[in-house]
Formats: structure tokens, C-alpha cells, sequence
């Protein structure tokens, strides 16, 4: 793939025609963007970008939490260890039950 600017472009646009009839891709640049590109009309396409689901995109960008633990964590550190035990296996009696 080459860039050229498009006064080359229009300079050699022959040129540039050929090469994208070869199956070499051509883009065109204004102002140091790229705003085109010369392709063969045989050309196979780029496959269409798939959609991530949204578990995935949330490991990424997690974004504003949706509980606020501060309090679940001082809650926590005033129990000792076998308080936090007990209270954790009767939550998870709760959830088997449900």
C-alpha cells in the first residue's frame, strides 16, 4: 500500500490506475490525511468487523462501577475471620435456596 498526496495523485494518476488494476492499494492523502484510495474493482472486500459481546468490552473499559462497596468493605473489616466465614456461607445457603 502506498500514500501519495493528491497533487501526485492527479499528476500521475495513470500511474497510480495501473498499480491498483495490479492489485496494489493506493491511498490518497490532502493535508497529510489519508481522504481516498485507488482499488481494483476486483478488489475482495474486507470482511465486516464482528461485534464484541459486552461482557468482553466491559473487561476493557470497565467504567463506573455499578454497586458502591466502601460500605460492603468497612462492613467487612470490623468482622474478624470466623465472623466473615459464618456470614458468607449462610449468603451463599441464601443464593442455593433461590
Amino acid at each position: 500500500m502506498q500514500a501519495v498526496g493528491l497533487f501526485e495523485a492527479k499528476t500521475h494518476l495513470s500511474e497510480y490506475v495501473a498499480r491498483a488494476e495490479a492489485g496494489e492499494e493506493v491511498i490518497i492523502m490532502r493535508h497529510n490525511k489519508p481522504v481516498a484510495k485507488i482499488v481494483s474493482l476486483n478488489a475482495v472486500a474486507a470482511p465486516p468487523a464482528r461485534e464484541v459481546p459486552r461482557f468482553v468490552q466491559r473487561t476493557f473499559n470497565m467504567g463506573i462501577p455499578l454497586v458502591d462497596l466502601t460500605k460492603a468493605n468497612q462492613l467487612i473489616a470490623e468482622l474478624d475471620n470466623i465472623e466473615f466465614m459464618k456470614l458468607n456461607a449462610r449468603l451463599e445457603r441464601e443464593a442455593k435456596k433461590s
